[in-house]
């Protein structure tokens, strides 16, 4: 149990998570822990990850994803620190107001920002709402009040008001907010948190909160590395909702926020449960666990690999399928718009070409006569078989190596390979042997025998052929 909460711990300030926050909650995770009856089917660590799970549900919810709009003018006030993505959220959330049928009224209120006027005007512009602005004026609380004078002449229902950000937090900034939020009085005041700031947003998520009494919390940023700890963070110390996050720089990039879905990306799980009910429901199991014997045996093939590739492409789209892997989400983002299902019958094409014995074990049989063969027969090129083939001896490696690994361990493996695949350039291959230094005895002693023991197996090999 104890091994259990620590690599939650350690998943939680990875993300980004406060220090504080995250001992908090391990220990109210600890004492709903002990004494709980241990599932069957989990080791003490992946039930301890479970309630976590489930805790870090209910402590980023409820979800109220509502705006709150009345049925005459809704105002909406966005703040936020400069560089948050304030402006450009504000756009977003208009176009989001916009295509539920209303009339938003974009305000540039942040006069303290070069070009912050313009920059709204144009996203203005883009999704085809008007932008209220008043060129040379430097009171931002005049402007905002005459842009609500103006939405009620010109049927504007809904008016979002861009206010001023700083590099930090200050006085002078909290008081012209201050200014506004008294001589406007908006329906809902939402903060704008860059995901990626980390431990830093709880400190002015505190500050705004304070000062503005938020109703609501839109996370910026999403869309990178960002494991998104701070949505925990903030919804702790705050106690105010998060609504939207944003997971793009396009102006349809708002989605609602959904705990459960930010919980597994916080411990870095992926959308894992749901790959696990999918494969319960459509994969063979019987062909699963024979397939999990030959591993254990030390036996990997061809065969197998084009066995558990069918097998795969019942779960859906291979992108997908990589997005829903803890640690292989990165893999997904490389893969883009590639046809992954084309390659994957071109493997099948080149796999079908080989002989028995070359599906058994291709490193020693295919050779440059046989590639051109096995290319001919599968219409690819000779360079496509032997990329397959040296693609394979470093996966069979691999899949052996987690043959007989626990969950958890399998999951670091799988992690492991998503960062260095992830890579600019990086490329699955196998490890290479000794540089050419002088051995020690010692070394020596183990290559003789692991020499002798695969000259045993080729014997073994021989006879079984013959």
């Amino acid at each position: 149990m104890r091994e259990g909460l620590g690599e939650v711990k350690q998943a939680l300030l990875e993300a980004d998570v406060n220090v504080g926050v995250a001992n908090d909650f391990i220990e109210r995770v600890a004492e709903q822990a002990v004494g709980e009856k241990v599932l069957k089917s989990l080791d003490p660590g992946q039930h301890v990850v479970g309630i976590v799970h489930k805790e870090l549900v209910e402590l980023m919810g409820p979800v109220d994803h509502s705006l709150h709009l009345r049925g005459d003018v809704t105002v909406l006030m966005m703040c936020g620190l400069q560089g948050s993505g304030k402006t450009t959220t504000c756009g977003k959330l208009a176009r989001m107001i916009r295509e539920r049928g209303r009339k938003p009224m974009l305000v540039a209120a942040d006069l303290q920002r070069p070009a912050a006027v313009h920059q709204l005007q144009v996203l203005g512009q883009q999704i085809g709402v008007p932008v209220y602005a008043e060129e040379g004026s430097q009171d931002p609380v005049a402007v905002c009040h005459n842009a609500v004078k103006e939405a009620k002449r010109s049927g504007a229902d809904v008016v979002i008001l861009d206010t001023a950000g700083r590099l930090h937090i200050d006085d002078e900034l909290m008081q012209q907010l201050t200014r506004i939020d008294r001589r406007v009085n908006p329906e809902q005041v939402y903060l704008v948190v860059d995901g990626m700031t980390g431990q830093d947003a709880v400190n002015s998520a505190k500050a705004f909160n304070e000062a503005l009494e938020l109703d609501g919390l839109i996370m910026t940023k999403l869309d990178g590395d960002a494991r998104g700890g701070a949505a925990l963070s903030v919804k702790s110390v705050t106690g105010v909702p998060i609504k939207f996050i944003g997971v793009g720089e396009h102006l349809d990039a708002l989605e609602e926020f959904h705990p459960d879905r930010m919980a597994g990306r916080i411990l870095g799980m992926g959308d894992v449960l749901s790959l696990v009910e999918q494969a319960q429901q459509k994969l063979d199991q019987e062909e699963l666990a024979a397939q999990e014997e030959r591993l254990r045996a030390g036996e990997f093939t061809l065969d197998d690999f084009r066995k558990m590739m069918m097998q795969t492409k019942k779960l859906g789209p291979l992108n997908k399928v990589m997005g829903m892997i803890p640690g292989m989400g990165g893999m997904a983002d490389m893969m883009g718009d590639a046809d992954a299902e084309k390659d994957m019958n071109r493997i099948k094409g080149v796999i079908d070409s080989m002989t028995p014995d070359e599906r058994r074990n291709p490193t020693k049989y295919i050779d440059q006569s046989r590639r051109r063969r096995i290319a001919a027969g599968a219409g690819v090129e000779p360079s496509e078989v032997k990329s397959l083939v040296d693609q394979f001896s470093a996966a069979a490696s691999l899949m052996k190596d987690m043959a007989g690994l626990g969950v958890r361990d399998r999951m670091k493996k799988v992690q492991q390979l998503g960062r260095e695949l992830s890579n600019p350039g990086a490329r699955l291959a196998a490890k290479k042997l000794s540089t050419g230094k002088r051995l020690s005895p010692k070394e020596r002693a183990q290559a003789r025998k692991q020499r002798e023991k695969e000259a045993r197996r080729r014997k073994r090999e021989q006879r079984k052929n013959n």
